[in-house]
C-alpha cells in the first residue's frame, strides 16, 4: 500500500504508488503527455520525480540540468490558482533561485494566474505536443501522406512482417532492439539518450503491473519495431515509446499505423508528446500533419 506524503513532504515515486497516482491523475483527464502515472514513472530517475499532496492536489516536484529543483503544475479540485501561487512560492525558496518555477503547465492553469502579482508565463515549444487524429493516422490518405504510404509499401515489398499487440514473449527482443537501437545513436554519449534508454527498459520490464499497451512488428519471425502508450484522457491516446530496427527503412510509420488502427479504435486523437527542440524529431513530427498542439508554459515569479 503506498504510503501519502503530505505537504511539505515529498517522496519518490514508486510501483506501489501507481492506484493513488493514477486515480489522481485521471480524475483531472489531462491534455499533456506529462500527467500519467506511467511517464512520471519511467522517467523517474532521469527527472528525479516525487510527489506530495497538499489539500487534495498533487504535487509533483522535478530537478532541472545544474542541480536544481522545479515543479509540475498542481493537479486536483478547480480552482488551483492559490495551491500554484503557493507552490511558486516554496520552490523559489527552497531553491534559492530566481528562476525556478512550475514548468510544463497546461494553458488553463496559466489561466487561472492571469493578472496574479509578479508571475510571467512564457510559452515552452519544445515541450507542446503533438497531437493527431487518429483517423489521418490510420488512413494516410491524401497527398501529404504520400511518402509515409510509400514507405509501408516499399517495406511490404521488400519484408514478410506481421503485427501482434506486445505480449511477455516479446520483451527480451525489444529489449535486445532498444541495445541495437542505441549502439546506432550512441546513446553512452548522450546524457538524454540514456535517459530514455533507461525509460524504455522501465516501461518494458514492468509492462504488464504500468497496465500499459503495446504493439509490436515481426520482420521474419523477429521484432523490428515495438510502441507502447496508454489512454491519457477518454478522447485521447498517448503513445510513450516507439522504436523500430534503424536498418529497416518504413518500420517507424508502419508501427505507427497498425497501431493506432488495432490499439486505439475507440478515441479520436493520439497524443504522440513532445520533440524537445530536436530538429530532426521536429521534423518527423510535423510530417504526420498534427492537428493541433498542447501548448506548455513555464510559469516563475518575479
Amino acid at each position: 500500500m503506498s504510503i501519502i506524503p503530505e505537504f511539505p513532504n515529498f517522496k519518490g515515486i514508486e510501483l506501489k504508488d501507481r492506484e493513488f497516482l493514477h486515480d489522481a491523475l485521471w480524475r483531472y483527464k489531462p491534455q499533456a503527455s506529462e500527467y500519467t502515472f506511467t511517464n512520471l514513472f519511467i522517467w523517474r530517475s532521469h527527472y528525479g520525480f516525487e510527489w506530495s499532496v497538499y489539500k487534495d492536489r498533487l504535487l509533483v516536484l522535478c530537478k532541472e540540468d545544474g542541480g536544481g529543483i522545479c515543479g509540475l503544475e498542481p493537479v486536483g479540485p478547480l480552482p488551483r490558482r492559490e495551491a500554484a501561487l503557493m507552490f511558486l512560492e516554496w520552490i523559489r525558496e527552497q531553491s534559492g533561485q530566481r528562476s525556478a518555477g512550475i514548468e510544463r503547465a497546461e494553458r488553463d492553469l496559466v489561466a487561472e494566474l492571469v493578472g496574479a502579482e509578479g508571475v510571467v508565463c512564457e510559452p515552452a515549444r519544445d515541450h507542446f505536443d503533438y497531437v493527431y487524429l487518429r483517423e489521418d493516422l490510420v488512413r494516410l490518405a491524401g497527398n501529404r501522406y504520400r511518402s509515409k504510404r510509400n514507405r509501408i509499401n516499399q517495406l511490404l515489398r521488400s519484408c514478410r512482417i506481421s503485427y501482434s499487440h506486445l505480449q511477455e514473449r516479446h520483451i527480451p527482443e525489444c529489449l535486445e532492439l532498444q541495445d541495437k537501437w542505441c549502439m546506432e545513436k550512441r546513446c553512452d554519449e548522450d546524457m538524454d539518450l540514456l535517459g530514455e534508454w533507461v525509460a524504455v527498459k522501465e516501461i518494458l520490464v514492468n509492462f504488464h503491473d504500468l497496465k500499459v499497451y503495446g504493439g509490436v512488428l515481426e520482420v521474419a519471425g523477429r521484432v523490428g519495431a515495438f510502441t507502447i502508450g496508454e489512454l491519457l484522457n477518454p478522447d485521447t491516446a498517448v503513445v510513450h515509446i516507439e522504436k523500430a530496427d534503424p536498418e529497416i527503412p518504413g518500420l517507424y510509420p508502419a508501427i505507427n499505423r497498425q497501431f493506432c488502427e488495432k490499439q486505439w479504435q475507440n478515441v479520436t486523437y493520439i497524443n504522440r508528446e513532445q520533440d524537445l527542440g530536436i530538429p530532426g524529431l521536429r521534423e518527423a513530427k510535423l510530417s504526420y500533419c498534427p492537428n493541433h498542439f498542447i501548448e506548455k508554459y513555464s510559469i516563475r515569479l518575479i
